[in-house]
This record gives structure tokens, C-alpha cells and sequence, in this order.
């Protein structure tokens, strides 16, 4: 049997790490090619002002999550699941001062 030295034992196990960590970047970025990563962007300074905000996701259960998000200058709460969506309550006024941090 061949004898391996700690030397070669650490730059081989170096190498099969470094792979396995671009495999797991490459499917990442196929993932978010292929659409299948959501795609939300948050407003950066010197952008134009987007009409559309997704202010807050929290997950109720496995299935269903609870989604903040403004248009213009309302809110709509909306519940997403698996089989339905459901529009929990609308035409919330945003405040200002809260929700822009840009001014």
C-alpha cells in the first residue's frame, strides 16, 4: 500500500474542498439563472425610486407566509400558500418616516 505524507494528504483534501465549493457556486448561480431564487432588490442611493417595495416576509407554517409590500404609497398584506393567495387587508397607508429611510 502507498504511504502518504501529512503534506500530500493536505493539499489533496485542499483541492477536493475547493471543488466542492465551486460546484455549490455553480449550481447557486444556475439556481438564480433559471429562475428559481427569488429575486428581490432593495433600493440602492442614486437609483431611480421603484414604485414596488416588498417591506417584510415572515412564514406563518411550512406552507403559507405572510408578505408586506408597498405600491407607491400603500400597503397590501397578502397571504401566499401553497393551493391559494389571499389578500388579508388593503390600502394601508405608509408613513413616511418609518418606511423611507431614503430622503
Amino acid at each position: 500500500m502507498e504511504e502518504y505524507s501529512l503534506g500530500a494528504t493536505i493539499i489533496q483534501f485542499s483541492i477536493a474542498l475547493a471543488f466542492v465549493i465551486a460546484l455549490l457556486f455553480l449550481c447557486a448561480y444556475l439556481a438564480k439563472r433559471l429562475g428559481f431564487i427569488a429575486r428581490v432588490t432593495v433600493n440602492e442611493d442614486g437609483e431611480r425610486k421603484k414604485r414596488l417595495d416588498i417591506l417584510e416576509i415572515m412564514p406563518v407554517d411550512a406552507k403559507r407566509r405572510l408578505v408586506l409590500i408597498r405600491r407607491d404609497q400603500t400597503e397590501h398584506l397578502i397571504m401566499l400558500g401553497a393551493e391559494r393567495d389571499i389578500v388579508i387587508e388593503q390600502n394601508i397607508k405608509s408613513d413616511n418616516k418609518n418606511n423611507n429611510m431614503q430622503t
